[in-house]
């Protein structure tokens, strides 16, 4: 092993990001921008924007059971809820 590989941050995997974010990223407020769905017309990832300091992010997300069971909270134009990690702000996740 190379001794710089010792001081390298482990790539996080989705679901401990998810986790992570969910229990200590900040909440701020977003907005749906567009939505994709399946054969079945469910949504399955949302397309959201949010403004932190006065920079704003844009991302998206592949939604989970539990929010593809609520489409309406995911129209485009919808004011949604996101957390982000105060410490890299464009890391964020749709609650």
């Amino acid at each position: 092993m190379p001794f710089l590989d010792r001081f390298r941050r482990k790539k996080e995997d989705e679901a401990s990001r998810f986790a992570r974010l969910s229990k200590t990223g900040r909440i701020t407020e977003g907005s749906v921008l567009d939505i994709k769905s399946d054969d079945q017309d469910r949504i399955t990832h949302v397309f959201y924007t949010y403004n932190i300091a006065g920079v704003e992010y844009e991302s998206s997300q592949k939604l989970n059971d539990e929010q593809t069971g609520r489409p309406a909270s995911y129209a485009p134009g919808s004011s949604i809820v996101v957390r982000y990690d105060t410490r890299q702000p464009g890391n964020s996740i749709v609650v």
